[in-house]
């Protein structure tokens, strides 16, 4: 008889200059042991994302994502965000 299994594991994970951290998830569905299926999961977090914790849940990565997001860089992501938040604002 077969054995399926399925592992879901980070097959990505790049930290842009902004502090932006993209993430791809993996899931292999294994027939005795052998991949026969593969889905991918992906997602952006931004600096200091409520869902990191959620989606970080590898505790490497988790210390990647927390080393990358210095105080300075959660302030430079804030207020390029504000600038662009009011860039848009202004009428054309």
């Amino acid at each position: 008889m077969s054995t399926f299994t399925e592992v879901t594991y980070i097959s990505q994970f790049d930290i842009q200059p902004n502090g932006c951290i993209g993430i791809r998830k993996t899931t292999d569905v294994l027939k005795d042991g052998v991949v026969i299926s593969s889905t991918y999961w992906r997602c952006v977090l931004a600096p200091n994302d409520s869902q990191a914790s959620a989606v970080l849940d590898d505790a490497y990565y988790a210390g990647l994502a927390q080393t990358a997001w210095t105080p300075e860089v959660v302030a430079a992501y804030q207020a390029a965000q504000a600038a662009a938040e009011a860039a848009r604002a202004v009428p054309a």
